[in-house]
Formats: structure tokens, sequence, C-alpha cells
């Protein structure tokens, strides 16, 4: 990177001479938004001596550029005369103003667009205006030569590449080496104008050189905007002296990278030519910095500030690969295949020319549509596609493809399929070139992980799919679902039940297929699912069994037999049918009875509310469908029992609400 005067930038702000100097800036309510760039050039003229002093003669030109399409004319307007300063750099502490003085412009111009292409639709309407400041001057020789510049508030706010530009004035300069370093030398000069036409995803080819009269050798470089405190007046301030700031440029932006672009845009150090294809719309303030060497030595620099407008110029034909990958620029990345069908979303296109990138190639084209290319081995290669080649208009696009054949996510799954156990899951997958390296599962009951190799609970039976996403540093990736079924095991003993001694009970687990009963007290098996109690005596018996399913699922259930001593009927003194799933039914319960003859509910008044022959369904408390008051009402049961006696029990129950 080349390398300016350390003055421009980085002296002490202090003024020992001020010589027609204004220390404010007239206030306005125009700011100078309208002014899209400006330079700073000298020429020299011949030497003379004022009063005994060796002199130079120089003419100084200022140039600015206007934008007269959407600049305000009033703005316009206050821009002639031009303000400028010369201050003289003899030290770092040093800074003295030599004059300050009011050019009125030389002339005054309407740049043409320059740009005529038949390949695009619509062309933005532009309008440049360069008004152009031309004055003489005689400067004494000194150590370190003058600073000629040019201040003016503010910049465009719409400028996206620096910060507040709508608040930051613009400095324009030249720096008039001594004598004693380049005697009777002239400044380089831009050869073309700035561009008005900066179209968006079109490559840009601008040619930003300079000619210099001395016959110097020249460089180029993008270089920092610089800064100036004028206010926000619309009437131009007289310059203020160095050191002057730089301008701030909001990230990923910088005075090296003004615009987003692909390719980056750039500028060749040695012919100033500036290309790359800038992909995101926007106004850019960019500075070029020339350099004039000679001995090799940096004896000068001039330096252009223009605003480049990148805008939508709607091209006939375009060329595009549509991008199916994350990856920067590429087109897709596969793993399963060596054969790559291409999308060909291009538009305004006739003829088509495919180049697959293969090295070494030369038959790896095709002229189709949308081909279909196999690829020889495993890569990483670019994909070029010509849209009318070797027409007036024609487009290209290129994209990266990578083929990374073969990578498969795959995963075994082990252990027993029951609620409650683990289940261990492996992952098995395969890759070609790179092993696995993030891992997703997805175990279908709302659960994930992010580990290779796994295990899981399922705490109900039921059928799960199971998902693995699986994917390597290549971005190759593969999912694999699969079923798991867990079995809906529900140990079952039998619900708990009162018997009259004597009795014999009759058990009917379920739920698997083998069965173990403990204790086996009264019991005549502890084996299968429906062994037979005897209860000689009364007593309570807690019985647990042991359940085992074909899937090898096991778990337990208890139940409870109580015995009592003879027939009883227990009935609830009260309920209520409110819906909310507690005592909503009147229901006896009858011990050591064979039959029950019927089962009938009176109101106070003798009315049947109720009738049945069976004891599972119980009164809701209801009538004709319609819900009882909440009162006493009379229940009686007609009963056979066990010796073959028919007899009745009565009582109330109170329903409630």
């Amino acid at each position: 990177m080349h390398t300016v005067p350390e003055h421009w930038f980085k002296m002490e702000k202090k003024l020992v001479h001020i010589a027609l100097l204004l220390l404010f800036c007239l206030t306005g309510r125009v700011q100078a938004s309208h002014i899209v760039g400006g330079e700073v050039y000298y020429k020299f003229l011949k030497d003379t001596t004022v009063m005994g002093v060796p002199n130079s003669k120089y003419e100084i030109t200022l140039t600015i550029y206007e934008d007269c399409l959407n600049g305000n004319s009033e703005a316009i307007h206050f821009d002639n005369p031009a303000l400028i300063a010369i201050f003289d750099s003899s030290s770092v502490s040093n800074i003295s103003l030599v004059l300050e003085d009011s050019i009125f412009f030389v002339s005054h111009d309407i740049l043409p667009a320059n740009f005529s292409n038949s390949c695009l639709h619509n062309p933005p309407t532009v309008c440049l205006l360069r008004t152009v400041f031309v004055k003489s001057y005689c400067l004494p020789h000194n150590l370190d030569g003058y600073i000629v510049s040019y201040q003016r508030c503010c910049r465009n706010a719409a400028i996206v590449n620096i910060r507040d530009p709508s608040a930051t004035g613009a400095t324009y300069l030249a720096h008039i080496p001594a004598p004693s370093v380049a005697l009777h030398n002239n400044s380089a000069v831009f050869n073309n104008f700035p561009p008005q036409i900066i179209c968006v995803n079109n490559p840009l080819v601008y040619d930003n050189s300079a000619t210099d009269a001395d016959g110097d050798s020249l460089s180029y470089s993008f270089f920092p905007s610089l800064i100036c405190d004028q206010g926000t007046s619309s009437q131009p301030g007289p310059p203020k002296p160095p050191p002057y700031g730089r301008a701030i440029y909001v990230p990923p932006y910088s005075y090296l990278r003004p615009m987003i672009g692909n390719p980056q845009i750039q500028i060749n150090p040695a012919t100033g030519l500036i290309t790359g294809t800038p992909t995101v719309q926007g106004r850019y303030l960019v500075t070029v910095c020339c350099y004039e060497w000679r001995g090799g030595k940096i004896i000068n620099t001039v330096a252009r500030e223009f605003q480049f407008v990148v805008t939508n110029c709607s091209k006939t034909v375009v060329a595009d690969i549509p991008q199916y990958s994350t990856d920067f620029n590429t087109y897709i990345v596969d793993c399963k295949n060596y054969s790559i069908s291409f999308a060909n979303t291009s538009s305004g296109g006739s003829t088509y020319h495919w180049d697959f990138g293969v090295p070494s190639v030369l038959s790896d084209t095709s002229a189709d549509f949308a081909p279909t290319f196999t690829y020889p081995d495993t890569g990483t290669y670019v994909v070029k596609l010509n849209v009318n080649p070797q027409t007036t208009c024609q487009d290209s696009i290129w994209r990266y493809v990578k083929v990374y054949p073969y990578y498969t996510t795959r995963y075994t799954d082990s252990g027993y399929f029951c609620p409650g156990d683990t289940i261990r899951f492996l992952d098995r997958s395969t890759s070609t070139l790179q092993a696995p390296s993030d891992w997703v599962w997805s175990f279908g009951d709302g659960t994930f992980s992010s580990q290779q190799n796994v295990t899981h609970i399922y705490t109900v039976g039921g059928s799960y799919l199971v998902m693995l996403s699986s994917g390597n540093d290549r971005n190759c990736r593969d999912t694999m679902v699969s079923g798991v079924v867990i079995e809906e095991f529900l140990p079952f003993a039998g619900n708990d039940t009162i018997i009259v001694k004597d009795e014999l009970i009759h058990f009917d687990a379920h739920g698997g297929l083998y069965y173990t009963w403990s204790p086996s007290v009264n019991l005549n098996d502890t084996a299968g699912n429906s062994p037979t109690g005897y209860y000689p005596d009364t007593g309570s018996f807690t019985y647990v069994v042991y359940v085992q399913s074909s899937y090898g699922c096991k778990g337990y259930d208890t139940m409870k037999v109580q015995v009592v001593s003879k027939p009883s009927f227990f009935v609830p003194s009260a309920f209520s049918p409110n819906g909310d799933g507690k005592n909503d039914f009147f229901r006896p319960v009858a011990i050591g009875y064979r039959d029950l003859n019927y089962f009938r509910v009176f109101d106070r008044w003798g009315q049947l509310v109720y009738f049945s022959r069976s004891f599972e369904t119980g009164w809701d408390g209801t009538f004709d469908g319609r819900p009882l008051d909440v009162d006493v009402y009379f229940w009686e049961i007609g009963y056979t029992d066990r010796y073959g006696k028919q007899g009745t029990q009565k009582g109330d129950v109170t329903l409630l609400r």
C-alpha cells in the first residue's frame, strides 16, 4: 500500500498565521448533497521573484461534480464562487494560512453519460454537471510545499458505506511539493470522467488512470475519503487547516473495499483500471489516489473522490444457475451421485454453452438447456454457463459444484422395546471421504439429541418415528427415518374384590404371556393368569402377579381380596351426580348373594324414579331424562342368597348437587 504525506492526517490543529481566514461557516437550510465528487489539480507556469524572494507561479484547478437531476438548484447556485485556501506545510506543528480566495467558475457543462448498451432494457436517467474553477497564484519557495484545500458540507444521505453521510463534510485537496523535492512539478490529471451508470451484477470496467505532464511514473490505490467540519451550511465556508480526518466506513465496507462485488471491486495499481462486478445496489463513496514517482520516491499525490451509484439495469439476457447449497456460490453439494442434473434459470437466451470444469478435459461441455453430466471423480468443480455465446448480448455465470459420493446415514437399535426400558441407538453412517461430524436425533415423542450414539426411554407404548440426520464438514447430509414399536404393556392382576368366607374366586390376570403369583396363600397354583383361590376364613389378602410379555417386557400388578364372614350389601348414604367423575352414580355393592332380583329407587311421594336388575350401571339422579332435585330418596333391593332364599333390603340415600 502506498503512503501519503503524514501531515494530511496527523498534524496538530495549531494555526500560527492567519490571512483572510474566516473561522466559522455561514448557516443555511440547503445542504450540499448535490455534490457527488471533486478533485484539485495544479500546473506549474513559471518562476518569478517577488521582493527578492524566489516564487513559483501555479495554476490551480478545482473541479466539482454535481447531480443536476436530483440536486437542489439553490445549493448548486451557492457553489459559485468556490472558496479555496492554500496552507504552508513547513512543519508538523506549524501550519500557516498563505491565502484564502474566492474563485469563479470558468466552465459549467453537463457531461455525457457515455453509456450505450443494447443489452439493457432500462438504463437510468442521469445528469452530471461538471463545474471547473481555475486561478493562478505565486507561491514562495519553502521547505515542505503547500496544501491547496477546498471543503464543502455535506454528503448525500443515501451513501451506504460511510457513517452519517448527511452530516459529514468533504475535503478535496492537492499537495504541491517543495522545490527541493520536485522543482517545476505538475500534478497528474485523471484522463476520464467518473462513471455515471453502474449496473448491479454487471461487470464494471472503468479506466481511472491519469496523465502526468512531467513523465513521472504513476501508481494507483483506493484511499480514505477526507472529511471536514463545515456544520450543515448551505453556503461553503472557508477551508480549515489540516489535519483532515478520514470518513468512518460502515462494516463490511472500508476504503479498500468500498463496494461489495463478485469478483470483488479492485483497482489495478499499475494501470488505474477499476474492475469487478458489484452485487449490491446503492450509493458508494470511492476515493482513488494517484501517486507520482520520481527517482524511486513518491513526490506527490492527487486524489479524486466520487460517489458510485450502483443501480438495477434490466438485462435482456441474464445467465443464472440457481444456488441450492448454503456453501458460498455453490450450485449443489451432492454426496450420493457422480451424475449431476443442472438447472438453468436463465432468461432471454436462445443458445447455451456449459463447461463443467473438469481439469485438462475439453469434452466436458454441453449445449443443452439443462444438461446432466457425470463427473469422473470426487472433488470441487467450477461450472460455467454462457448464454448466447459469441453474440452481442451474452451473459455468463459460474458456480461451484461439489461432488463427494458416497455419504449415507444409517442407525441400528437394540434393547427391550417396552415402556420404561432403555433402548440403545447406534450411528452406523458411512462416508467415502470424511466421517460424520454432527448428528440430530428425533425420537418421535418430542425429544431430541445431538450425540452420535444415544440411549432413550419411552414411557408409553405405541409406534414412534425415529429420525437421524447426520452430516460432515464437507456439507454432506443424509437422513434416515424408521419406525420403532414400543409394546403397550399393561400388566393387570384384576380388580380388588370382596367375597364371603368358604367361597371360591377365579383370578383373571392379563397383559402378558407368562404369570407368577405371590404369595401362594389360598391359591391352587402360582403360575398362569387364572389360578383359583379358596378362603375358609375371613381376612385381607394382597397378591402380586409378575407378568412377562412375548416381547420380553416385564412388570407386575397387585390385587386385594377382602374376605367377610357373611353376605352384605354396601350401600352409600349419598351421591352427587354433577359430572365431576366422583360419586356420579348411586350403585350398591353386593357380597355373597346369588342373584339380584331388582333394584328400585323412589322419591318421597312413592314415585318410582329408577329400576334395574343389575348393579353394573347404577342410578344417575335423573327421571325421564331430567335431573331430579336435591332430596332424600328411598331404595329397595330384592335378592336371592346363595342358599336360594329370597329377601329384600331397604334404605335411603341423599342426592346432592
